[in-house]
Protein backbone atom coordinates (compact mmCIF):
# COMPACT_ATOMS: atom_id res chain seq x y z
CA UNK A 1 0.00 0.00 0.00
CA UNK A 2 1.47 3.36 -1.02
CA UNK A 3 0.93 6.79 0.49
CA UNK A 4 -1.29 7.84 -2.42
CA UNK A 5 -3.71 4.97 -1.78
CA UNK A 6 -4.32 6.12 1.81
CA UNK A 7 -5.36 9.67 0.86
CA UNK A 8 -9.10 10.36 0.52
CA UNK A 9 -10.45 11.35 -2.89
CA UNK A 10 -10.36 15.08 -3.64
CA UNK A 11 -13.72 16.79 -3.74
CA UNK A 12 -14.62 19.92 -5.65
CA UNK A 13 -15.18 23.17 -3.76
CA UNK A 14 -18.98 23.19 -4.35
CA UNK A 15 -19.21 19.60 -3.11
CA UNK A 16 -17.33 20.51 0.06
CA UNK A 17 -19.42 23.65 0.71
CA UNK A 18 -22.86 22.38 -0.31
CA UNK A 19 -22.48 18.67 0.31
CA UNK A 20 -23.34 15.89 -2.07
CA UNK A 21 -26.86 14.74 -2.80
CA UNK A 22 -26.27 11.54 -0.83
CA UNK A 23 -25.12 13.54 2.20
CA UNK A 24 -28.18 15.79 2.04
CA UNK A 25 -30.55 12.83 1.74
CA UNK A 26 -29.01 11.19 4.84
CA UNK A 27 -29.68 14.23 7.04
CA UNK A 28 -32.55 13.86 9.50
CA UNK A 29 -35.77 15.83 9.01
CA UNK A 30 -36.54 18.43 11.72
CA UNK A 31 -39.84 18.07 13.60
CA UNK A 32 -42.92 19.74 12.13
CA UNK A 33 -43.11 22.49 14.77
CA UNK A 34 -39.47 23.41 14.15
CA UNK A 35 -40.08 23.51 10.39
CA UNK A 36 -43.09 25.81 10.82
CA UNK A 37 -41.07 28.16 13.04
CA UNK A 38 -38.25 28.09 10.48
CA UNK A 39 -40.71 28.90 7.66
CA UNK A 40 -41.94 31.99 9.54
CA UNK A 41 -38.39 33.04 10.38
CA UNK A 42 -37.17 32.62 6.80
CA UNK A 43 -40.20 34.49 5.41
CA UNK A 44 -39.30 37.46 7.60
CA UNK A 45 -35.63 37.06 6.73
CA UNK A 46 -36.54 37.09 3.01
CA UNK A 47 -38.37 40.39 3.53
CA UNK A 48 -35.40 41.87 5.41
CA UNK A 49 -32.88 40.71 2.79
CA UNK A 50 -35.00 42.16 0.01
CA UNK A 51 -35.32 45.58 1.61
CA UNK A 52 -31.68 45.73 2.66
CA UNK A 53 -30.53 44.44 -0.72
CA UNK A 54 -32.50 47.13 -2.52
CA UNK A 55 -30.55 49.81 -0.69
CA UNK A 56 -27.16 48.07 -0.67
CA UNK A 57 -27.15 47.41 -4.42
CA UNK A 58 -27.87 51.09 -5.06
CA UNK A 59 -25.43 52.37 -2.43
CA UNK A 60 -22.29 50.61 -3.71
CA UNK A 61 -23.01 49.94 -7.41
CA UNK A 62 -20.52 47.30 -8.49
CA UNK A 63 -19.93 45.58 -5.14
CA UNK A 64 -23.36 46.20 -3.66
CA UNK A 65 -25.07 43.98 -6.21
CA UNK A 66 -22.74 41.11 -5.37
CA UNK A 67 -23.35 41.59 -1.63
CA UNK A 68 -27.11 41.70 -2.13
CA UNK A 69 -27.04 38.59 -4.32
CA UNK A 70 -24.83 36.73 -1.83
CA UNK A 71 -27.24 37.52 1.00
CA UNK A 72 -30.20 36.50 -1.17
CA UNK A 73 -28.61 33.20 -2.16
CA UNK A 74 -27.59 32.47 1.44
CA UNK A 75 -31.15 33.10 2.64
CA UNK A 76 -32.75 30.85 0.03
CA UNK A 77 -30.21 28.07 0.43
CA UNK A 78 -30.27 28.37 4.22
CA UNK A 79 -34.03 27.88 4.22
CA UNK A 80 -33.61 24.80 2.05
CA UNK A 81 -30.96 23.25 4.27
CA UNK A 82 -32.52 24.12 7.64
CA UNK A 83 -35.98 22.79 6.82
CA UNK A 84 -34.93 20.08 4.39
CA UNK A 85 -37.84 20.94 2.08
CA UNK A 86 -38.23 22.86 -1.15
CA UNK A 87 -40.79 24.98 0.64
CA UNK A 88 -37.92 26.11 2.88
CA UNK A 89 -36.39 27.87 -0.12
CA UNK A 90 -39.74 28.99 -1.52
CA UNK A 91 -40.92 30.76 1.63
CA UNK A 92 -38.00 33.23 1.82
CA UNK A 93 -38.35 33.74 -1.93
CA UNK A 94 -42.01 34.64 -1.41
CA UNK A 95 -41.04 37.14 1.29
CA UNK A 96 -38.32 38.50 -0.98
CA UNK A 97 -40.78 39.04 -3.85
CA UNK A 98 -43.44 40.54 -1.57
CA UNK A 99 -41.00 43.12 -0.26
CA UNK A 100 -39.82 43.84 -3.82
CA UNK A 101 -43.38 44.60 -4.87
CA UNK A 102 -43.62 47.16 -2.10
CA UNK A 103 -40.19 48.64 -2.85
CA UNK A 104 -40.77 48.94 -6.61
CA UNK A 105 -43.92 51.06 -6.27
CA UNK A 106 -43.03 54.76 -6.64
CA UNK A 107 -43.99 57.04 -3.78
CA UNK A 108 -46.37 59.97 -4.32
CA UNK A 109 -43.42 62.37 -4.00
CA UNK A 110 -41.79 60.70 -7.01
CA UNK A 111 -39.11 58.84 -5.05
CA UNK A 112 -38.08 55.34 -6.12
CA UNK A 113 -35.95 52.78 -4.32
CA UNK A 114 -35.34 50.63 -7.39
CA UNK A 115 -34.56 52.39 -10.61
CA UNK A 116 -34.36 50.95 -14.12
CA UNK A 117 -30.58 50.84 -14.19
CA UNK A 118 -28.31 47.88 -14.79
CA UNK A 119 -27.59 47.13 -11.12
CA UNK A 120 -31.23 47.10 -10.06
CA UNK A 121 -32.29 44.95 -12.99
CA UNK A 122 -29.37 42.57 -12.44
CA UNK A 123 -30.30 42.19 -8.78
CA UNK A 124 -33.96 41.53 -9.59
CA UNK A 125 -33.24 39.06 -12.39
CA UNK A 126 -30.38 37.10 -10.81
CA UNK A 127 -32.09 37.09 -7.40
CA UNK A 128 -35.21 35.54 -8.86
CA UNK A 129 -33.11 32.94 -10.69
CA UNK A 130 -31.34 32.11 -7.40
CA UNK A 131 -34.72 31.55 -5.76
CA UNK A 132 -35.77 29.13 -8.50
CA UNK A 133 -32.45 27.28 -8.38
CA UNK A 134 -32.57 26.85 -4.61
CA UNK A 135 -36.22 25.75 -4.70
CA UNK A 136 -35.43 22.99 -7.20
CA UNK A 137 -32.34 21.51 -5.54
CA UNK A 138 -32.64 17.91 -4.29
CA UNK A 139 -34.00 17.59 -0.76
CA UNK A 140 -34.99 14.92 1.73
CA UNK A 141 -38.67 15.20 0.78
CA UNK A 142 -40.87 13.95 -2.01
CA UNK A 143 -41.70 15.92 -5.14
CA UNK A 144 -44.32 18.12 -3.43
CA UNK A 145 -42.81 21.05 -1.48
CA UNK A 146 -42.91 20.69 2.28
CA UNK A 147 -44.40 17.20 2.45
CA UNK A 148 -42.03 14.55 3.81
CA UNK A 149 -41.63 11.59 1.49
CA UNK A 150 -41.67 7.93 2.45
CA UNK A 151 -38.67 6.69 4.43
CA UNK A 152 -35.72 5.83 2.25
CA UNK A 153 -34.23 2.38 2.42
CA UNK A 154 -30.43 2.13 2.59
Amino acid sequence: MTATDARPARRSIPAVLLGSREERLKESQPPRSARIAAYVLFFLLGIAVSICGAFVQALWPPVGVLLALAATAATFYGGLRVTGTRLGAGVPAAGWFLALLLVMVPRPEGDNVLWTNATSLCWLFVGSILGVICATLPTRTSWFPGVPGPPRRP
